[in-house]
């Protein structure tokens, strides 16, 4: 099964800049729509950033847009998040996802990965 794999998050200070890196473990014989989801706590998991198999298509939370940018990486399967001008109240575990489908990525059912913590303080 295939698996996605966060790295990259840590401590950073309010208006900073941070980029997770997420790279799908296991047999992964197909391109997939690769996407990332934050969860604070004490709230819901939401929807921040998606791109599709090529690169072509991406969406963004309307919370996000002009600070985050999602790209692909070289290597198959693999996909960033730079986070840039960072909030305090944006502290949160940021999980990948994944899945064939672009929309599947979106409406967060693809395959999950453990989570990374980014912390930003002020």
């Amino acid at each position: 099964q295939v698996q996605p794999v966060e790295s990259g998050g840590g401590l950073v200070q309010a208006g900073g800049s941070l980029r997770l890196s997420c790279a799908a473990s296991g047999r992964t014989f197909s391109t997939y729509a690769m996407g990332w989801f934050r969860q604070a706590p004490g709230m819901e998991r939401e929807f921040v950033a998606a791109i599709n198999w090529n690169g072509g298509s991406t969406n963004y939370a309307d919370s996000v847009k002009g600070r985050f940018t999602i790209s692909r990486g070289n290597v198959k399967n693999t996909v960033y998040l730079q986070m840039n001008s960072l909030k305090p109240e944006k502290t949160a575990v940021y999980f990948c996802a994944l899945d064939l489908e672009f929309l599947a990525v979106v409406r967060g059912a693809g395959s999950w990965g453990q989570g990374t913590q980014v912390t930003v303080y002020s």
